[in-house]
């Protein structure tokens, strides 16, 4: 066995910050449980969803969540804060090890467009080693509506998907169905933390590579503190999922060459036709691929 403890906090998050409350919930945790090793906030929780409340990082905003790692030697994934960078607003996830060094930081690839609006998204990708366990990944919230993303971490190795987010809204039952896929289809474990109040509906879940829940959460503050086996990653992956489809070693050796995401040598008319990335409107009439029809108050 590879053992290794991780608890998500699901937690109330005001629109404004939050810091205090999670250090209260963090030193409880570590009294109840004090086997946990890493720690995952949900996505937005420091400050909470508004803009206005956006940080610069590396700076103060990170310092609270490097004293409790450090109190507590534990890994801190904070979740993530909106950051202010030379006159862009990133979404951002920082990572923190026991020493309390920040060890990496991603930024949201795909912020949720339109609703997002006023969020650059980013460009690269986090991978980070826990010496002698394993390898581990974040993704904010709407980068898992795109396998890709998933598939691009997975192949660098992550075994580990750390996946905050904030969802308030009806489709949560759709991502926590993704959340399953993605961990079936890469053979990873997922960690998916939703906050609630202005932080989210809750529902938050964990699964193994085998596509099974080791927890789903409800509407209310929990603690969920769950022991991982990074050894069932590496068998899963060599063995397939559930001893049946060996789908990285699949994709790995395919004879088909994707080109969906070059933008050199695909073309997409079809996408073309889908009108702009805009919220819909009352009485929206747009429909993909209907010539002068568009959402009412679109130039």
């Amino acid at each position: 066995m590879t053992p290794f403890a991780i608890a998500g906090i699901q937690m109330h998050i005001a629109a404004h910050n939050n810091i205090d409350a999670i250090r209260h919930r963090v030193d409880l945790l570590m009294h109840l449980y004090p086997w946990v090793q890493m720690i995952v906030l949900s996505e937005l929780a420091p400050f909470g969803p508004l803009l206005e409340h956006a940080q610069e990082l590396p700076g103060p905003a990170e310092e609270p969540f490097q004293a409790l790692a450090r109190k507590h030697r534990v890994w801190m994934c904070t979740g993530s804060m909106f950051e202010r960078c030379e006159g862009a607003i990133y979404n951002t996830s920082s990572v923190i090890n026991p020493d309390g060094e920040v060890v990496g930081r991603h930024r949201k690839v795909f912020p949720f467009f339109p609703f997002e609006s006023g969020v650059t998204p980013g460009e690269d990708f986090l991978l980070f080693d826990v010496p002698d366990v394993g390898r581990f990944a974040v993704l904010i919230c709407f980068d898992m509506w795109f396998p890709e993303t998933t598939r691009t971490v997975t192949a660098m190795g992550a075994e580990v998907i750390l996946h905050p987010v904030l969802t308030h809204t009806i489709d949560r039952d759709v991502e926590l169905s993704m959340a399953q896929a993605n961990a079936a289809m890469f053979q990873c474990y997922v960690f998916d933390i939703n906050g609630l109040g202005a932080g989210g509906n809750g529902q938050s879940c964990v699964v193994d590579p085998s596509g099974r829940y080791l927890h789903k959460s409800l509407t209310n503050e929990e603690f969920i503190p769950i022991e991982i086996d990074l050894d069932v990653v590496r068998r899963q992956r060599e063995t397939g999922m559930r001893g049946l489809g060996q789908t990285l070693k699949s994709f790995r050796d395919r004879r088909v060459d994707l080109t969906v995401y070059d933008r050199n040598r695909w073309n997409h008319p079809y996408l073309d036709t889908l009108g702009k990335l805009v919220k819909p409107c009352q009485g929206s009439v747009a429909a993909a691929g209907t010539p002068g029809l568009r959402n009412k108050g679109e130039a």
